[in-house]
């Protein structure tokens, strides 16, 4: 079919837009997208869609209360979503659905999107939605694809898109090293902000993909892959706008004058900023965020390793290694599906016809395209690491590292000058520098239409917990003819195993082989004792409860602290599975088992 006007568009740059690349990435996002709208073939939509209209509100109420919206913002900043459900891609996404959606495309849409110029802005709406007891879902950019995107958790609620109009960097103190940010400031933005300055003994942190929002990936404790890469951990002092309207700052930004919002984040009394992450408690609208010192040096390596059996024994040669900060930055050992899917080729171009029983691939297959097609040649796990510093400092650290490493029989260390300029070594290498990168899209091309969905449980730095998952993974995957891409990330005393489960998002049975996949696979984790520590929209009613101690106590005090801060329920029910009584119990949640399908909580809606 002929591409579309949208695939054949250029891509959005900084500073033209806040959502844009910056131009030393250009060339490679344009590649990424030739690639990913070389493997889509879903019909692009045209046909014009009725609005989704929140359930229990008459449409003509609703069109008169947006109508009313729009006189505060003017009209032009209020968007009904009439229009067909555009997916896009990564740089030029949807903020009215899950572009990589998991469910019926149609089942989490929004109403309309709001675009907020400023905190009493954000006020203004947050009133609005109390007085037609209409669910408000905010955004910062709308890039947390895999976890659901900019979708919303209630179909019909208004998405607040805080990035567009509200993309400030306040302040950048290059002695304090600290900066202070609106939503709609991307780990692009930021690190091009530091360089048009001149700030060089500064760098960002930044996770695989720098176009997500700095304060949205925070707020939902996403990482990084520098020392500074939990970056919860690396913010100090937020802005929240609360249901009801009013407007906290927390830490020291609560002393009027301050000058050490962005250096101390405790301030005095209780420590509250943890109520605003991975919540519906209030609207972040300002975050301070600590920025890494230049180390003044550092030095990527890699390493390769050539058994499934080596896991256990390198996980427990990596927790000392950790712990003591010999390995400095996240540690990742990802295993080679996922280093032939980082080549960016669908998978019929490896194994054209698929594996022998049309289901998962067998290792065998793999291992043979691993050594036709790797620079690296065939292996099992990858280590991907960084070394900070001084040159004596880093030969010292990666002497002990490569003493270590050598232990397992067959580990093999890559040199860089053997690779070419494109394999996903070198993107590894910016990454770990704070210099964001567009490569990791590329292993979303492994299927028609490609989309991706985490699974991401955390367990202690233990060979036997990392054979426990591989095993719980791979098993799971294999029942469901789902190739199993897993990576360990190890942090200072935790670790997380992040499987992407990359599907066919125009497939209903591919889609619904993911979601049982994943459903079966948190399941089983919990009773073995691991938790997500992030998950997506359509599983959090799920993930939340697998945290069920003493009765569900954790969920029972998070209910209190919702219907204290938000009475009329209308901050992003559901979110992280924390309902308003209002919504709760009454049919919206989507647990084990459920498919998500169909309109929730008909018929009760009281007003």
């Amino acid at each position: 079919m002929p591409l579309s006007q949208e695939a054949t568009s250029d891509v959005p740059t900084l500073p033209g837009t806040h959502s844009g690349i910056p131009t030393f990435l250009l060339e490679k996002a344009r590649k990424a997208k030739e690639g990913v709208f070389d493997t889509r073939t879903k019909p692009t939509k045209e046909r014009q869609r009725l609005p989704v209209v929140p359930l229990g509100i008459e449409r003509d109420e609703f069109m008169k209360a947006l109508k009313e919206l729009g006189e505060q913002l003017g009209e032009e900043h209020v968007e009904i979503n009439d229009k067909p459900l555009v997916d896009g891609w990564y740089m030029e996404h949807p903020n009215t659905h899950d572009m990589m959606t998991i469910l019926d495309e149609e089942e989490l849409v929004a109403s309309a999107v709001v675009y907020p110029s400023s905190t009493e802005e954000v006020q203004a709406i947050v009133l609005w939605a109390n007085k037609y007891r209409v669910p408000i879902f905010p955004i910062s950019m709308g890039r947390n694809l895999g976890y659901g995107g900019a979708a919303p958790r209630v179909r019909g609620s208004v998405t607040i898109d805080l990035g567009r109009r509200m993309s400030a960097i306040l302040d950048i103190n290059p002695e304090d090293y600290t900066c202070l940010l609106e939503p709609g400031v991307s780990f692009y933005a930021l690190y091009e902000a530091l360089q048009a300055r001149g700030y060089s003994h500064m760098w960002i942190d930044t996770p695989d993909l720098g176009g997500g929002s700095v304060v949205g990936n925070t707020v939902d404790r996403g990482v990084g892959y520098t020392p500074y890469g939990d970056h919860w951990a690396a913010h100090s002092g937020l802005e929240v706008v609360l249901p009801t309207g009013e407007v906290i700052r927390t830490g020291m930004g609560a002393l009027p004058g301050n000058n050490t919002w962005q250096t101390f984040p405790y301030g005095f009394g209780p420590y509250s900023d943890g109520i605003f992450s991975q919540s519906n408690f209030g609207i972040v609208t300002k975050m301070g965020m600590t920025l890494m010192p230049n180390p003044g040096g550092y030095e990527s390596f890699m390493y390769t390793f050539p058994h499934e059996a080596d896991l256990a024994p390198l996980i427990d040669i990596i927790r000392p290694l950790r712990i003591g900060n010999i390995l400095e930055n996240v540690a990742q050992l990802r295993h080679v599906t996922q280093a032939i899917a980082a080549l960016g080729q669908p998978r019929s171009d490896f194994f054209p016809g698929g594996d022998d029983d049309g289901g998962a691939l067998s290792d065998d297959v793999v291992h043979a395209a691993a050594t036709k097609h790797l620079a690296v040649g065939d292996h099992t796990w990858a280590y991907y690491g960084m070394s900070y510093g001084p040159d004596h400092i880093r030969k010292h650290k990666l002497a002990l590292v490569d003493a270590e490493f050598r232990k397992i029989p067959g580990a093999k260390k890559v040199d860089p000058a053997t690779l070419p300029a494109d394999d996903y070594y070198f993107a590894r290498d910016r990454i770990a520098a704070g210099i964001p990168d567009i490569h990791e899209l590329r292993w979303v091309n492994w299927t028609p239409n490609g989309a991706h969905v985490a699974f991401s449980p955390v367990s202690p730095i233990r060979g036997t917990d990392a054979t426990a998952l591989f095993k719980l993974g791979k098993d799971t995957h294999d029942k469901y003819g789902i190739d199993f891409f897993p990576a360990f990330c190890v942090g200072l005393r935790e670790m997380h195993l992040i499987v992407e489960i990359v599907f066919d998002r125009a497939d209903p049975e591919r889609r619904k082989a993911a979601m049982d996949c994943l459903r079966e696979m948190v399941d089983k984790a919990a009773r073995l004792g691991y938790g997500e520590y992030r998950t997506h929209l359509v599983l959090m009613d799920q993930v939340a409860g697998t945290y069920s101690w003493g009765g569900g106590a954790i969920m029972k005090f998070n209910e209190r602290i919702k219907d204290a801060l938000d009475p009329n329920g209308i901050l992003a029910p559901g979110r992280c599975g924390i309902w308003p009584e209002r919504y709760r119990g009454r049919g919206w949640e989507m647990g084990s088992g459920e498919d998500g399908g169909g309109v929730r909580g008909g018929g009760w809606w009281g007003g």
